[in-house]
């Protein structure tokens, strides 16, 4: 039985409180702690957005978006009782003659509570939108800011907004948000590993074979192809999601769970990354952009016609890449990273195959021991082992999972992400989210990747929509004698 404890009663105030990322997610989010208990009554939710909108308004676009986009029911007692918590402030935050003064008037008496400022909002009004909080005089010593990603597109544009929210915000109030961080088998990735004699001996070059890291959409652009094509899956999925996730799998256990304990270890991940430059470009790494296909049975458009008629583009929609870190406990054990739209299932999921024994006293010796991890849809782990075959008539090797189910073991529903994230930055946990440097030696790395295709005038690979990708993609991994987890 999972246990809520309460959080202090806190202001949160929602940039772009009008756009999906809010009414999707965060909104729903903040509901389900309130309904479970964590959150106070006394507590206040503001959103902040330009659309002229009277609070009832709001309101009413808040509770439209948990029963379309959450599939939430609004009626009930507790979401009008949370409702209630929730005020409105027409406002364009990038601009200092604004009505700042209405936002003052909603946050009135409350310096002496945790206040936390959602930049739901493009990275490049990061700057603005913290100087005009310290200038209405709204920053207080409790105060904290929650960046969404992305961070940047590059390292220079990342190292200017962490320098401009810095001005404002010191480095222990800056909570830099990754959602893939807050997923339960994420953080339980931590735990399988120092809180289990079992795993950490293994752990390393001596028994891994490889590590593979996926994160796969069904989803198209959609709406928003003019962003995404200015992005790539490089940048909007590599640079933060995957990347977080090698560095929670290859990072050297922490001297305690401390926030800055664990995030320092990570860093030395990236830094330990081989550089991936133009000689070595085509071997490690293939882009791929889909064409139209079919998707769960339903016939969907190309990336060309999602961004409209007579587009041309070299953005890629899919990534595959082949990353080696240049440490003692992972050298020559490739970490095999891929990531696409418009591919046959959802499915986010590291995959640790083990090498098999120096030895097989079988002729029919099944498949390698597999330690997998799944971060959606259904949030579990498989161990894959080895055991005979019941029945007569020979020895019979056959791998079967033992199989962990968040959904069957915890019968009670758990928060998602988000919820925990949210929680946390009440808290002042830092743990689940990225540092300055940390995401700048991120940026780093992805940005030579970037570079080297640039320089060999690299294009994306079509791949059909509804495939597992360019078919260069599995070329990547036979080359190795490997292959990669089937998506269906």
């Amino acid at each position: 039985m999972a246990e809520f404890v309460p959080v202090p009663s806190f202001d949160l105030v929602v940039f772009g409180a009008s756009g999906d990322l809010a009414l999707r997610k965060l909104f729903p989010s903040l509901f389900h702690r309130f309904k479970d208990g964590q959150i106070p009554i006394d507590s206040r939710i503001v959103g902040v957005a330009r659309q002229a909108l009277t609070r009832d308004a709001f309101r009413k676009s808040v509770s439209d978006g948990f029963v379309n986009l959450a599939k939430g029911d609004a009626s009930s007692p507790e979401f009008q009782a949370f409702l209630d918590l929730i005020d409105y402030v027409a406002l364009d935050a990038t601009r200092a003659d604004g009505p700042w003064d209405l936002l003052v008037q909603s946050l009135a008496g409350g310096k002496d509570k945790v206040r936390v400022f959602y930049l739901s909002t493009p990275p490049s009004v990061f700057g603005g939108i913290c100087a005009q909080l310290r200038d209405a005089g709204l920053v207080s010593p409790l105060s904290r800011v929650v960046l969404e990603k992305p961070l940047g597109r590059d390292l220079a544009s990342a190292k200017a907004i962490n320098d401009a929210v810095a001005e404002v915000f010191s480095e222990d109030r800056v909570y830099r948000i990754d959602h893939y961080l807050g997923k339960e088998t994420v953080q339980n990735l931590l735990v399988l590993r120092f809180a289990n004699a079992l795993f950490e001996p293994v752990w390393s070059r001596a028994a891994i074979d490889h590590v593979q890291i996926t994160v796969a959409e069904t989803i198209g652009v959609g709406s928003r192809g003019d962003y995404y094509d200015k992005s790539g899956a490089m940048r909007d999925m590599v640079q933060n999601h995957l990347l977080q996730l090698l560095c929670l799998v290859a990072m050297e256990p922490p001297n305690s769970v401390d926030a800055d304990a664990i995030r320092t270890e990570k860093i030395k991940v990236l830094q330990a990354l081989v550089p991936i430059g133009p000689n070595d470009v085509a071997a490690h790494s293939v882009r791929g952009q889909y064409r139209e296909g079919l998707v769960e049975s339903e016939p969907v458009k190309g990336y060309l016609e999602e961004l409209g008629p007579g587009r041309t583009s070299s953005t890629e929609t899919y990534v595959a890449l082949k990353a080696e870190i240049a440490n003692w406990r992972w050298s020559g054990v490739p970490f095999y990273l891929r990531t696409g739209k418009r591919l046959p299932s959802r499915r986010s999921e590291i995959v640790v195959t083990f090498r098999p024994p120096p030895h097989s006293l079988f002729d029919q010796g099944g498949e390698p021991n597999q330690l997998v991890m799944r971060l959606q849809p259904d949030e579990g782990m498989e161990m894959w082992l080895q055991i005979k075959e019941p029945g007569p008539g020979g020895l019979r090797v056959k791998s079967v999972p033992l199989d962990l189910s968040y959904e069957t073991a915890f019968t009670l529903r758990y928060p998602d992400a988000y919820e925990r994230l949210l929680m946390d930055v009440v808290r002042g946990n830092l743990s689940l989210f990225m540092r300055k440097d940390e995401v700048e030696a991120a940026w780093a790395w992805v940005d030579q990747v970037i570079a080297a295709w640039d320089a060999t005038s690299s294009h994306p690979h079509p791949y059909t929509a509804g495939s597992d990708g360019p078919l260069q993609a599995a070329l990547l991994m036979d080359r190795d004698g490997r292959k990669w987890r089937d998506l269906i």
